[in-house]
């Protein structure tokens, strides 16, 4: 069991996530429930699966929440060129947000690549 909060990859998820609720604080109010309810749940999916996968009692688990956070980081990636490209999001807000979550994607890359090398292989049935 690791502690979240010591994790630089979690601290960039999270700071992600609040600059990503106030930037869709100006989307059109008609979209609260659809699309800015979307974007934001895939952006706190991040730093959450981090911290679920942080309580777990394996590494093996842990890699497995860390895979899901970057599943959810690809989402948000996504979301973001929409926005942008639904004129929701302003080119000087999406050139920062979308650097920075690069940057949480590498970040849970690395620790994924580092995770998959400490774990043994599965035994199968034929080994």
């Amino acid at each position: 069991m690791k502690d979240f909060r010591t994790l630089k990859v979690w601290e960039k998820a999270h700071a992600v996530t609040l600059a990503i609720y106030k930037a869709t604080e100006k989307f059109p109010k008609h979209e609260l429930y659809g699309f800015t309810s979307q974007i934001r749940r895939a952006a706190v999916s991040i730093p959450n699966n981090i911290a679920e996968g942080c309580g777990r009692d394996s590494d093996a688990e842990l890699k497995r929440f860390f895979v899901i956070a970057m599943g959810s980081a690809s989402e948000v990636e996504y979301l973001l060129l929409l926005a942008r490209d639904l004129n929701y999001l302003p080119e000087e807000n999406y050139q920062p947000l979308t650097a920075d979550l690069i940057e949480v994607r590498r970040m849970l890359n690395a620790f994924i690549q580092k995770l998959k090398a400490s774990i043994p292989p599965r035994r199968t049935a034929n080994s």
